[in-house]
């Protein structure tokens, strides 16, 4: 399977033991085994012939793949206001890649639909998917004061089901199914709720519930200003639904450069992301987790 005699391996090893200094096999007339120093040898000399053929191929693909298309796609509000920016700062540093985003408020097949890379909110991603956590997130439930000004207050998970709720098909939201956890994780709720008003759109339930239509559940990214103005109140703060931030993608990160880098510099702006004021100093309360 090597294309050498046997005769020549034994040679090689007998050389390598004269420079080692050491045995590295028990050779017996029925067998061979590794010596001690044989497996640490072994084991070292695998991670050596990985690295190097990863640098290879890191290299062979920097070199055929720094240049050409990355198609991306996200959701419709998180890629107007995150995402395109971090792949604008991206295409800075890379400019002959061409970026094709697509935002979308479905979930869609990567390979069918030929996209290298998907920009997530949301938790449920399918195992064929390789995915990389680019940020903590959760979702709240939140509501205008004009709303409780005609509704009382939910006191409890299952009170939603009688509150007029603004459903949302959108990605990986299961329709007016709302799963819902403590903040310690120590109880779930699975909510079913209904209203008048449903949207394949986030950005107009907010606006829904700004106007005092109904309860919505958004991530706190995207409703954290309205919370610090009081144009939005948090419902039952004690629940919440966990919507992290990912990078998905249908194939493993070494056989591709351009994927490779830009989930690099995804980790890289939503590290800074988190940290940094918004433009209005809105985003800090809560707790520190505010995205």
């Amino acid at each position: 399977m090597l294309g050498v005699t046997p005769g020549y391996v034994s040679k090689r090893i007998q050389h390598l033991e004269s420079e080692l200094g050491c045995r590295l096999f028990h050779r017996s007339t029925r067998r061979v085994t590794l010596t001690e120093q044989g497996e640490r040898t072994y084991a070292r000399g695998t991670k050596i012939l990985h690295d190097a053929q990863q640098l290879q191929e890191d290299i062979v693909a920097s070199r055929n793949e720094l240049r050409g298309v990355l198609s991306v796609s996200t959701s419709l509000g998180f890629g107007r206001r995150i995402v395109g920016e971090a792949l604008a700062e991206f295409s800075e540093q890379y400019p002959s890649i061409e970026i094709r985003l697509d935002m979308l408020d479905q979930i869609v097949d990567l390979v069918k639909h030929k996209i290298d890379l998907d920009i997530r909110v949301g938790d449920h991603i399918s195992p064929h998917y390789i995915a990389r956590r680019l940020a903590d997130n959760y979702r709240v439930l939140c509501a205008s004061p004009l709303y409780f000004e005609r509704h009382p207050a939910p006191r409890c998970a299952q009170d939603l089901s009688t509150h007029e709720c603004l459903v949302i098909r959108e990605r990986d939201h299961p329709v007016g199914l709302w799963k819902l956890t403590t903040q310690d994780k120590s109880e779930t709720f699975n909510v079913k709720v209904t209203g008048p008003l449903v949207t394949n759109n986030g950005e107009i339930a907010v606006a829904w519930a700004l106007a005092g239509r109904g309860i919505t559940l958004r991530s706190i990214w995207d409703v954290q200003p309205h919370l610090d103005s009081g144009r939005l109140v948090i419902v039952l703060p004690e629940l919440r639904q966990d919507a992290n931030i990912w990078a998905v993608y249908p194939e493993r990160l070494s056989s591709s450069a351009k994927i490779k880098l830009c989930v690099r510099h995804l980790e890289s702006y939503f590290a800074r992301w988190g940290v940094r004021e918004s433009v209005a100093g809105t985003l800090q309360t809560l707790d520190k987790t505010w995205f």
